[in-house]
């Protein structure tokens, strides 16, 4: 059984049952719970801390994401290997295997009590990457790592605890992208670091910052006072995430050892067969990891077209790491060194995440999520094509960058709120996770694709291998691509919600006070 997006208001009696009527939570349109005095209807002091605290959250999560690709090149040299897409996407994988689990966890037992565990399991994983003395001991690390981006979408289930529907989108693209500020910065920190005290340098401070969030979230934030009765799915969450990790194995050996070859085929074959086995699996149990029955419509629309929009970002975002090097003198046909400073490349993008996500929170209490989403993607497609002009002229990819930036934060932000549109109060953490999983999923397929087309078109110049003029083009035409698709999706996505998306304004009987 499922709900359409349009009728969100009863979900599943088998989902909520009559625990959930004993304890008076809403269901439908009426507000949930109240959480320490009831939501937020407008800025306050207490909000303004809680906002704060969860930026700060977000940005120890770039110090698990962005960090290591800073001192990727150290890493490498150091374990004496160049699986850099590993090392690259080995977090964000395993945020994507984390991110159901974790979820379902924050409905049942309180997302503030889930997101300081992820906080503390990232800051072990940190530790464990300081320490690792071989490349599979760090690359567990790593995976321990990725617990930190569940943390992402706890902090904006949280946020649909603490605000009104109103304030709470806009409050949301604050959050999702405020620690871009940070991350205009942080780079140069970064390097400076690991110039003085080597790469190990980066994974103290991820710890450090880990550590000191889970105390700020365990004494700042209020619990949510709403729960849903159930029990946890470990098999199904086993099966998932072993399922993904493997077709994503088979996605990032396929260009060293051939599509078609006998080992990355018996790994796409395996993935595929313990994918099956967990949708059987959901299938039969009565509480799923995802409950694939309560997938309406819209919300399948939300998700495949944040897979294509954030992946071919964080594939553009790839692509500008790799020609940023490249002088134009060798003939290439793309490279930027030396036209100017390659950091504006970096902190562009930044800067536009900071702008385009608050404006497209503000901009969905006008005209709904889904129209955000659809701005989003026709951003991403006008980004992306500029981006054939930007790779041999430096200034022109400062200004595509800054507008996939705008593009990102639109995305993001839109994405999780057109799902806590979509989702019952009691569903908050679990269907925002699967919005995680598509920001993962993405990153991760993205990267490895066009990591692949650069592999299948490289030439040789001076008796070493370099990527092609002809590889840099198909690798945006793909990219360009996925957002056209998005962008598709996005116009079927605002017709099906046209006119069910603005939240009514706030009723004054129920404001709560400016002040504390």
């Amino acid at each position: 059984m499922s709900w359409d997006g349009a009728s969100y208001a009863t979900p599943p009696a088998c989902v909520l049952g009559k625990e959930c009527l004993m304890r008076g939570s809403s269901v439908g349109n009426a507000a949930p719970e109240p959480i320490g005095g009831g939501r937020q209807t407008r800025w306050s002091k207490r909000l303004a801390g809680q906002v704060a605290v969860l930026i700060m959250v977000n940005a120890m999560v770039d110090t698990v994401i962005a960090g290591p690709l800073i001192v990727l090149s150290e890493m490498l040299d150091h374990f004496g290997t160049d699986e850099a897409a590993w090392l690259n996407a080995s977090a964000m994988l395993a945020g994507a295997m984390w991110a159901p689990l974790l979820g379902k966890a924050a409905d049942i037992y309180g997302k503030r009590k889930i997101l300081g565990g992820t906080l503390l399991v990232s800051c072990a994983g940190a530790l464990v990457c300081l320490v690792a003395p071989n490349l599979s001991v760090f690359i567990f690390g790593r995976l321990l790592q990725g617990a930190a981006v569940a943390s992402f979408f706890l902090a904006v289930a949280l946020i649909r605890d603490i605000c009104g529907p109103r304030i709470g989108m806009t409050v949301v693209g604050i959050v999702t992208s405020g620690s871009a500020i940070l991350g205009i910065a942080t780079p140069a920190l970064f390097v400076l670091m690991a110039d003085a005290y080597g790469y190990r340098s980066v994974f103290v401070l991820s710890a450090a910052v880990a550590f000191a969030m889970a105390i700020c979230v365990r004494t700042l934030l209020p619990e949510s006072q709403i729960r849903t009765p159930g029990r946890l799915d470990i098999a199904g969450a086993v099966l998932l995430g072993g399922g993904m990790a493997t077709v994503l194995s088979y996605v990032s050996l396929g260009p060293d050892f051939g599509w078609f070859a006998a080992g990355p085929l018996t790994l796409l074959a395996a993935g595929i067969a313990v994918l099956a086995a967990w949708f059987r699996q959901s299938g039969r149990v009565p509480e799923p990891l995802v409950d694939l029955r309560t997938l309406g419509r819209p919300l399948v629309v939300t998700l495949l077209l944040v897979i294509l929009g954030t992946g071919s970002y964080q594939s553009m975002l790839q692509l500008i790491g790799i020609i940023k090097d490249v002088s134009p003198d060798q003939g290439l046909g793309y490279g930027i060194a030396e036209q100017g400073p390659v950091a504006l490349l970096f902190a562009a993008p930044s800067l536009g995440i900071m702008i385009g996500g608050p404006l497209a929170g503000a901009l969905a209490t006008r005209f709904g999520p889904a129209s955000t989403l659809a701005a989003g993607a026709a951003l991403g497609m006008v980004g992306t094509f500029g981006m054939f002009l930007g790779v041999s002229q430096l200034y022109v990819a400062v200004v595509f960058a800054f507008m996939l930036g705008l593009t990102a934060g639109a995305l993001v932000t839109s994405g999780f709120n057109m799902a806590g549109v979509l989702a019952p109060a009691e569903r908050q953490g679990s269907v925002t996770s699967m919005v995680m999983v598509m920001i993962a999923i993405g990153s991760v397929v993205m990267n490895f694709v066009g990591t692949a087309v650069l592999k299948s078109t490289q030439v040789v110049v001076g008796g070493s291998t370099e990527n092609s003029g002809t590889g840099v083009s198909s690798y945006i035409g793909v990219g360009l691509g996925a957002f056209l698709a998005a962008a598709v999706l996005a116009v079927i996505l605002v017709r099906m919600r046209r006119g069910a998306d603005v939240p009514p304004a706030p009723a004054s009987s129920v404001s709560v006070a400016l002040s504390d």
